[in-house]
């Protein structure tokens, strides 16, 4: 197999390299594919960019091919030839046109679509024309002229017809409105689709490439495309009996490349090719005396206007039209996730969002009740996992908890903190949590340099309603000393279990096993001294 890549400039030439190689392409057959003739076969999805292949079969005989209705936001960069072994590769040419200058086939791939579409709105307008010229002929005989009376005994009959008739052709006119409504509403979003991406005065690219085999062989082009992308999402059933979290994980996949992913092998990849590939390096340190600031500020330097207009790019990037922010196998790498459908997908361009479900893991949790009463009198029920093995990217996830919906939260396995404080399956209705009456008063002590001090005492009751006991987790805060002046000192009843919870100064955490209906009381009392005439912020 042989393959190369596009250096980045618009052709690069081997005639060099390749003896006789002009009078060899003039000699042999040359191929245009594009569509089903050069289908893609396979992409590979990042957040933010796709690696897509398209596959053809050329004879012994074809020198030059040509792939033709690419679309216009193809990287250059990253394009590559392969094929079968013998394959050699010779002179590559990058062509940008106009897509009404390009061949027929290079037409929107939502054309077919907007045409089908047009075709039902063009019917449904023949059968309101018919309606309405039925309208205006019921509407005409049942006004006739002198010459056309209706004889007394033909009333009846007549009116009975007249009636019906005029039903039937209203009820008929309305359906044809609401039929002509429904198409108007799905043709709108497609054209101002193919407007964006694929209308007539848009780009499209023409590969073109030099080659010889000794025989019929498959040729491959990959290239990348920016835009497409996929984001994570969750669904987190939890089973309070058997203290265990179904997590599901899902990928919303979204498209508008320009050209439709038919019948593709599709892998899905945790990697990010959009990032920095290198960190920032730190600075020297450099310490030394202040100079006088110059009246006239000196001229950019090459470097700062190199990073000026990197700038510039990268504000016009994002500055372009946002997208909208499967048993599945999954291949775990030291550094990334690939998940891979294992049949063949259909991703139109076009604003339509494809849901894959990428696979399950039943995970053994850890369940506790947690309140901070300071804050809010309610109890929540959290369920503590740990992270498993892969790469899991931060994302929405919808809770349930014993096959009832509690409402939506975020997954994040790569922050500590997150991790720590669990997943929040919704309040606990049967945990009663009462915050006391709080106690506070300011006094002075002190002879020589008198000073201030407050007493705050914090006083909580939490009551355990069900008929089993409960792992109860109370939160608080404490004042923290911002100041050498100020001094605080903390009495607990009962002695809290941390206080530094979640590696936070000043969160205090009372955790005890909580009996069935039985209520455990929690106090704190707080003593902040300092100088009388110090302004201290932050008193309670």
């Amino acid at each position: 197999m042989r393959s190369r890549h596009l250096l980045p400039v618009y052709f690069v030439g081997l005639a060099a390299a390749l003896p006789a190689w002009n009078a060899q392409a003039a000699d042999g057959a040359s191929l245009s594919v594009s569509g089903s003739r050069a289908p893609i076969t396979e992409v590979t999805l990042y957040p933010g960019i796709a690696a897509v292949q398209r596959e053809t079969r050329i004879e012994a005989q074809t020198r030059q091919l040509s792939f033709e209705c690419l679309p216009a936001s193809v990287d250059t960069q990253s394009l590559q030839i392969s094929g079968d072994e013998g394959l050699r590769v010779g002179e590559i040419k990058v062509l940008m046109q106009a897509r009404q200058m390009a061949a027929k086939e290079c037409t929107s791939p939502l054309d077919q679509q907007i045409r089908t579409l047009e075709d039902q709105l063009a019917s449904i307008e023949a059968e309101e024309n018919a309606a309405k010229l039925v309208g205006d002929f019921l509407q005409g005989v049942s006004k006739p002229g002198d010459e056309a009376r209706v004889t007394p005994t033909q009333i009846a009959s007549t009116s009975q017809v007249l009636r019906q008739s005029s039903r039937d052709n209203s009820m008929r006119a309305h359906q044809v409105q609401r039929q002509k409504q429904d198409l108007l509403a799905q043709l709108q979003p497609l054209r101002q689709e193919r407007d964006r991406t694929g209308g007539q005065q848009s780009q499209v690219m023409k590969i073109t490439v030099q080659l010889a085999s000794p025989r019929a062989a498959n040729v491959r082009l990959s290239y990348q495309v920016r835009g497409p992308s996929w984001q994570p999402s969750y669904r987190a059933q939890l089973n309070t009996v058997k203290n265990q979290v179904q997590l599901e994980r899902q990928a919303l996949v979204v498209q508008a490349s320009g050209e439709d992913w038919s019948q593709v092998r599709l892998r899905l990849s945790t990697g990010q090719p959009t990032r920095n590939t290198q960190g920032a390096m730190p600075r020297p340190w450099v310490v030394d005396v202040i100079q006088p600031i110059a009246l006239a500020a000196p001229a950019p330097a090459p470097a700062m206007m190199a990073r000026a207009s990197s700038a510039k790019m990268t504000a016009e990037l994002a500055a372009a039209p946002a997208l909208p922010d499967l048993d599945v196998s999954s291949i775990n790498t030291a550094y990334s996730t690939q998940f891979v459908v294992p049949y063949k997908i259909t991703v139109p361009s076009s604003a339509e969002r494809t849901t894959l479900s990428l696979g399950q893991e039943n995970l053994a949790t850890s369940l506790l009740t947690r309140t901070a009463p300071a804050v809010e009198d309610a109890a929540y029920l959290i369920a503590t996992l740990p992270a498993p093995q892969g790469i899991w990217p931060a994302g929405p996830i919808t809770l349930f908890r014993d096959d009832a919906l509690v409402g939506n939260g975020r997954l994040d396995f790569g922050n500590a903190q997150a991790l720590a404080q669990g997943l929040s399956f919704g309040r606990d209705e049967k945990v009663v949590v009462r915050r006391l009456p709080a106690q506070s008063n300011t006094g002075s002590s002190g002879w020589a340099s008198s000073k201030t001090e407050r007493t705050v005492v914090r006083s909580y009751a939490v009551e355990n309603r069900h008929d089993q006991s409960i792992a109860l987790q109370v939160l608080d805060t404490a004042p923290i000393s911002g100041n050498e002046q100020i001094k605080v000192q903390s009495q607990y009843a009962p002695q809290p279990t941390s206080t530094r919870w979640n590696a936070q100064n000043g969160m205090i955490s009372w955790e005890q096993n909580l009996a069935a209906r039985s209520t455990a009381q929690f106090q704190a009392t707080h003593e902040i001294r300092f100088p009388e005439n110090l302004p201290v912020s932050g008193l309670q």
